[in-house]
């Protein structure tokens, strides 16, 4: 009996072993979901905007890059978790609109980027790596650094890097998270911390910039009042890290469909703005 038990004891402890590597080496799965597009896509876009590449050790991302005559600054958007940018860069006219150009950066293995993520260090050095490529062009004139879900921690941590002279008008988080850790809590409750390769801490982020000497941006939260993968407390929780942050929580919408929502394109339209307008 006793030889019995144990030999359970030990399958069980294999099986949690196994389990716990899975989750170890395969946790990019779980977080990028990203669709690949064939090196030929054309993209049914205008004319003004335009492809381009940025080179990264073993890889090349893939990007879309608005511009217009003379705009009056840059939105610099890192985007969520899936898809790509057929998915992704989809209304060049509502940035138009505002007289701004944008510039949004496929991830590893997303659309036309080759490679594939593998740690949160390589993700984050290539997302600085498009932050260099297009943000010493705009020098002089405003940018807002702008994140959707995934890309709000992205979009935190590379604000949070940046010596106080190339640092962005506005830093606009849309539905962000306090860190993947809290969402993998929420959702994962029994994984074990120590599994996590990507804690994106956000609120860390988020701490930095609102105390960094010199000048720092302003912080925008939009968020759906009926989100139930980031539930919208998350917001409120990293606006108390951010003294003056904006929080515009949008009535009736979720996570997915807040371009379909009316009051949230208007917040996003007064947000760009108020970082562009002539001061």
């Amino acid at each position: 009996m006793l030889r019995l038990l144990l030999g359970l004891v030990g399958m069980a402890a294999l099986l949690l072993a196994l389990a716990a590597a899975a989750l170890w080496w395969g946790q990019e799965r779980l977080i990028f979901q990203p669709v690949p597009l064939p090196a030929d896509h054309r993209f049914d876009l205008p004319s003004d905007v335009h492809e381009t590449t940025i080179e990264v050790p073993g890889a090349r991302l893939h990007a879309l890059h608005l511009r217009l005559p003379r705009p009056d600054g840059l939105v610099f958007y890192l985007h969520g978790n899936a898809g790509n940018l057929d998915s992704w860069f989809v209304d060049p006219d509502f940035w138009r609109a505002l007289n701004v150009d944008l510039f949004m950066v496929d991830y590893r293995g997303f659309g036309k980027s080759s490679g594939r993520i593998t740690s949160q260090a390589q993700l984050l050095a290539d997302v600085q790596a498009a932050w260099q490529a297009v943000a010493p062009a705009y020098a002089g004139r405003p940018v807002v650094l702008a994140g959707r879900s995934l890309g709000t921690g992205l979009a935190a941590q590379l604000a949070a890097g940046l010596p106080a002279a190339e640092r962005p008008a506005q830093l606009l988080l849309v539905s962000p998270y306090r860190s993947l850790q809290a969402l993998a809590d929420a959702h994962y409750p029994l994984v074990p911390r120590a599994l996590l390769r990507y804690p994106l801490r956000t609120d860390q982020a988020l701490q930095a910039v609102a105390t960094a000497p010199g000048p720092r941006p302003s912080v925008v939260l939009l968020h759906g009042a009926q989100d139930a993968l980031i539930p919208a407390d998350h917001s409120m929780a990293l606006a108390a890290l951010a003294p003056g942050a904006q929080v515009g929580i949008i009535p009736g919408a979720g996570h997915a469909d807040l371009q379909a929502v009316p009051v949230y394109l208007d917040a996003v339209r007064q947000a760009v703005r108020s970082a562009v307008a002539p001061r």
